[in-house]
C-alpha cells in the first residue's frame, strides 16, 4: 500500500462520520452543455480571386510589366502601385518606398515556388494590400513570402498564401505587420512548415490584428525583444505563439484555437500576457498556456477554456498569474518540475474535470492574502460576506495524486471517502499532504461571463 493510500485511510477514519453530512460543493460547470463547437470568427483564407490580366507597376506616369524593373526605378520617397499579376521574385533596395495594391487583393506576386518573393533589404519600405503567393520551401534560405532585412519597414493588409515561413524579421528594428492574413501549405506536415511570422533577434516590432494558419507556428520569437502582438487569430497550427529566448515582450487580446498549445512561453522572463483567449487546444501537447523556464512574467485576465491542460507550468519561477478564466478544461493547471514562487489569484476554475494538479513532494500555498481564487468544487464558507471563505481549499492534494499514480482510482474519485479526504485536507489540515492550498478561496467566480462560451459561438 502506497503511503498516498495510508493517508487516504488516516483522513477518512478522521472525518469519516462528517463525510455524510458535507454540503457538497456548487457545480459551476454547464452539465452537458460542451465547449467543442467554440470558434473564433475568422476570413476566408484562399476563397478570393486571383487577379486576372498581365501585372502593371506604376511609378509616378511611367508605367512598367515587370515590378522588379519599377521597384529599381523608383527614388527614395516614390509610390509603386500595383495592379494584375507579377511571375517573380523581387527584391528592394531603396529607402524609404512603398510597394500597395490598387485595390486590397487587386495584385498578386507568384514567386514560382523557389525561394523568397519580395526581399526587403532597405529601411523605411512600406508594402500593402498586396497578395504574395509560392514562395520556395528550403528553410535553410529562410524561404519566405516577405523576408525583411530593413529597420522601420511596415507590412499592412497583406494576403500571404503557399508560403514556406510567411514573414521572416531578421536583426532589425521597429518593423510592423498588421492586418495581414498568412497560410502555409495544406499539403505540407506541420513539423515541415515555416512559422508564419518569425521573428530573429528583433527589437520593438508591432505585430497587430493578423490571421494566421496552416503553418507551424503562428508568430516565433527567437531572441526577440521589446515586441507588442496585439489582436492577432491563430489556428490549426502547432504552436499559436513560441516563445524562445525572448525577453520583455507584450501579447494581449490575441486569440489561439484549435492548436496543439495555445501560448508557448519557453525559457523567458518578462513575459506580459494579458487579456488572450485560448480555446480547444488539444492536440498531442495539449496546452492553451504553456509555461516552461520562464521567470517574472505575468499572465494575467486571460481566458483558458477546453484544452487539454488548461495552465501548464514546468520549472517556472516567481510568475504572477492573476483573474484568468479557466474553464472546461481537462486539467485547470498542472504545476510540475520545481515551479516555485508563484502567485495565483483572482483566477476562476470552473467545470475543469479536474481543478489542479500537483507534482511535488511538498504543500505549495499560493496565496496568504485575503483574495484567492474560485473554484467551483470548493467548499466556500462565507461567514463575514466579504467575497472569501474562512475555509481554506484544497485542489490538488492526495486524491488528485493517487488518481494520476493509480489511474484505476478515478471510478472512486467521486466517492464519499475520497470526499472526506478532500474535506480534511481542506477543513481540517491535522496532517498535511502534499499539493496545492488556496488559503482564501473565492465565494463566487470573479468572472461573470463564462457562461458566453457555451451561449454563442463564432466569436
Amino acid at each position: 500500500m502506497t503511503e498516498s493510500w495510508f493517508a487516504i485511510v488516516a483522513a477518512v477514519m478522521l472525518v469519516g462520520s462528517l463525510a455524510g453530512a458535507a454540503v457538497a460543493a456548487t457545480d459551476e460547470s454547464a452539465d452537458d452543455r460542451s465547449v467543442d463547437d467554440w470558434s473564433a470568427d475568422v476570413p476566408a483564407v484562399h476563397d478570393v480571386p486571383v487577379p486576372g490580366g498581365d501585372g502593371t507597376a506604376t511609378v509616378g506616369d511611367r508605367e512598367y510589366d515587370s515590378l522588379q524593373a519599377a521597384i529599381d526605378a523608383a527614388e527614395p520617397g516614390d509610390a509603386v502601385r500595383l495592379e494584375g499579376r507579377f511571375d517573380e521574385r523581387v527584391t528592394v533596395e531603396t529607402p524609404n518606398v512603398s510597394i500597395a495594391a490598387v485595390d486590397r487583393d487587386g495584385a498578386v506576386i507568384d514567386g514560382g515556388g523557389e525561394g523568397t518573393v519580395v526581399d526587403v533589404r532597405a529601411d523605411d519600405v512600406t508594402i500593402e494590400g498586396v497578395w504574395i503567393r509560392n514562395s520556395g520551401s528550403d528553410q535553410t534560405d529562410d524561404d519566405s513570402g516577405v523576408l525583411v532585412n530593413g529597420s522601420n519597414v511596415t507590412l499592412s493588409a497583406l494576403r500571404l498564401t503557399e508560403v514556406d515561413f510567411g514573414v521572416w524579421i531578421g536583426a532589425v528594428d521597429d518593423v510592423t505587420v498588421e492586418h495581414s492574413i498568412v497560410a502555409g501549405r495544406e499539403d505540407v506536415t506541420t513539423p515541415e512548415r515555416g512559422n508564419g511570422i518569425h521573428l530573429w533577434e528583433t527589437t520593438d516590432a508591432e505585430i497587430r490584428d493578423n490571421y494566421v494558419t496552416t503553418v507551424r507556428d503562428g508568430i516565433y520569437y527567437q531572441w526577440a525583444e521589446g515586441v507588442v502582438a496585439e489582436g492577432n487569430v491563430m489556428w490549426d497550427l502547432r504552436y499559436g505563439v513560441h516563445y524562445m529566448y525572448s525577453n520583455d515582450n507584450l501579447l494581449a487580446d490575441n486569440v489561439a484555437f484549435d492548436n496543439d498549445v495555445g501560448f508557448a512561453l519557453m525559457v523567458s522572463q518578462e513575459l506580459s500576457l494579458r487579456n488572450n483567449t485560448a480555446v480547444n487546444n488539444d492536440g498531442s501537447s495539449g496546452h492553451g498556456i504553456l509555461v516552461k523556464d520562464v521567470e517574472n512574467s505575468e499572465i494575467v485576465g486571460n481566458d483558458v477554456v477546453g484544452n487539454d491542460n488548461g495552465l501548464y507550468v514546468y520549472n517556472a519561477q516567481h510568475n504572477r498569474m492573476a483573474d484568468n478564466l479557466v474553464l472546461e478544461n481537462d486539467v485547470g493547471v498542472h504545476v510540475t518540475a520545481g515551479s516555485s514562487g508563484e502567485l495565483v489569484t483572482g483566477n476562476s476554475f470552473i467545470g475543469n474535470d479536474d481543478a489542479a494538479f500537483a507534482e511535488t513532494n511538498s504543500q505549495v500555498s499560493w496565496n496568504d492574502t485575503d483574495r484567492g481564487n474560485y473554484w467551483s468544487d470548493a467548499r466556500a464558507v462565507d461567514l463575514d460576506g466579504d467575497g472569501t471563505s474562512e475555509a481554506r481549499h484544497q485542489p490538488a492534494g492526495t486524491v488528485e495524486r493517487v488518481v494520476h499514480d493509480n489511474p484505476q482510482a478515478a471510478v472512486f474519485a467521486e466517492s464519499p471517502a475520497f470526499d472526506a479526504v478532500r474535506l480534511a485536507e481542506s477543513s481540517f489540515p491535522i496532517v498535511e499532504t502534499p499539493g496545492i492550498v488556496d488559503q482564501r478561496p473565492l465565494a463566487e467566480p470573479a468572472h461573470e461571463d463564462w457562461r458566453s462560451y457555451y451561449e454563442h459561438h463564432d466569436h
